[in-house]
C-alpha cells in the first residue's frame, strides 16, 4: 500500500488555525484540509481507506475479500471485522503549567489541545470510540470512550478548560487508562514529556503489557529546541513558581547537553517498548500529526500481516 507523502498536501499555517476561536472548527479545518490533500494527491486512489475496508495485504485471509468492491475499483480490499472498526481510542493530554509556555503567537497547550481536537474529530469520522483524559499533577477530566451524539462536543469542552495545575505527574493518567480500559485500544498521549524517563518507562511498560498500542506526540516550543538567552536574566519556573538566575553562556551549554540526553533516553525507552514517539514543534503544520498516526497504523498492520503469514506458513509446514 502506498501513502502520499506530507509534501503532497498543502500546509496550513498553524498560526492561522490558532486564530480560529472555536476548537471544533479548528479541528474540522485541519481534517478537511488533510482529506482534500489526499484527494488531490498524485497518488489518489492508493491511500488509506477510512471506513469499513482496508487494502489487501499479502497473507490476508482471502475469504475477507470484497469482490464487488474489486469489480468497481479494480483494487483488492478486505472487509474489516467489528473489533477492527470500533476500537477504543484515548487522548491523554498534558495540561500542566509547563504546557502554557510559548515563545511564538500561541502556547504549547493551545497547539496540544488543537492536536487533540483534530484527532477526536478524525477518529470520530472513522467510527472509532474516542475518550479523553487530561492531567497535570493530578487527573483532570476523564471522559470514557464512546461514539454518540454530543460526545465530541463534550470532549472539546474538557480540552478547552484553562490550565489550573502546576506540576506534571505522568504516572497517574497512564495507570488510570490501563486500569479502566479493559479492551485493547489506542492511546495517544500529547505532552512535552518534562518528566523522569524511568517513571515514563515503568508506566508505559504497564500500559503495553495490557495490550494497548501507544503513540506519543512530544509537543515542544521552538525555543525549547534552540535555546536562546541574550543576556543574564531571572527566569521563572512555570511549574514550581521559583525564580532562577541564568547566565546565557553557561545555561545554553548545560541546557543543550541535558536536553539532548533526555531526548535520547526518551527514544530508547519508547523504542524498547514498541511505543511510537514523534517530536512535534509547535510551528509545524497540524496535519503532520495525522501522518504520524497513519504511518504508525500502517507499520502495525504490516507487522500483523507478516506475523499472520508466518503463522499460516508454519501451520502448513507442520501438516505437510
Amino acid at each position: 500500500m502506498v501513502q502520499p507523502s506530507r509534501g503532497d498536501i498543502a500546509s496550513i499555517d498553524p498560526a492561522a488555525i490558532m486564530r480560529i476561536k472555536n476548537l471544533q472548527l479548528r479541528a474540522k479545518t485541519v481534517v478537511e484540509g488533510f482529506f482534500d490533500g489526499l484527494h488531490r494527491s498524485p497518488m489518489h486512489g492508493s491511500s488509506v481507506e477510512f471506513s469499513e475496508y482496508r487494502p489487501y495485504t499479502i497473507g490476508d485471509d482471502l475469504r475477507g475479500l470484497d469482490w464487488k468492491r474489486f469489480a468497481r475499483s479494480d483494487r483488492l480490499y478486505i472487509k474489516k471485522f467489528e473489533d477492527e472498526t470500533n476500537r477504543n481510542c484515548y487522548l491523554v493530554v498534558d495540561q500542566s503549567r509547563s504546557m502554557g509556555y510559548g515563545s511564538i503567537e500561541y502556547s504549547k497547550i493551545e497547539y496540544a489541545r488543537t492536536l487533540a481536537a483534530t484527532f477526536a474529530y478524525f477518529l470520530s469520522l472513522q467510527r472509532d470510540c474516542v475518550g479523553v483524559l487530561t492531567f497535570d499533577e493530578a487527573i483532570g477530566e476523564f471522559i470514557p470512550a464512546r461514539r454518540r451524539v454530543g460526545h465530541l462536543h463534550q470532549m472539546l469542552v474538557a480540552l478547552s478548560r484553562p490550565l489550573s495545575g502546576k506540576g506534571t505527574d505522568i504516572e497517574s493518567p497512564l495507570k488510570q487508562i490501563a486500569n479502566l480500559v479493559g479492551r485493547r485500544g489506542l492511546v495517544i498521549m500529547i505532552s512535552d514529556l518534562l518528566t523522569p524517563t524511568e517513571t515514563l518507562r515503568t508506566n508505559l511498560a504497564y500500559l503495553r503489557s495490557r495490550g494497548h498500542e501507544v503513540v506519543i506526540l512530544r509537543t515542544l516550543d521552538p525555543a525549547e529546541i534552540d535555546f536562546q538567552l541574550e543576556s543574564p536574566s531571572m527566569v521563572l519556573d512555570m511549574e514550581t513558581g521559583r525564580e532562577i538566575y541564568l547566565d546565557p553562556e553557561v545555561a545554553a551549554a548545560q541546557y543543550q547537553e541535558q536536553f539532548a540526553e533526555h531526548r535520547k533516553q526518551l527514544q530508547i525507552v519508547c523504542s524498547s517498548l514498541g511505543v511510537s514517539l514523534h517530536e512535534i514543534v509547535t510551528r509545524e503544520p497540524l496535519h503532520d500529526s495525522l501522518f504520524h498516526l497513519l504511518n504508525s497504523q500502517q507499520r502495525r498492520s504490516r507487522g500483523a500481516a507478516r506475523a499472520g503469514m508466518l503463522a499460516r506458513s508454519a501451520r502448513s509446514g507442520g501438516t505437510s
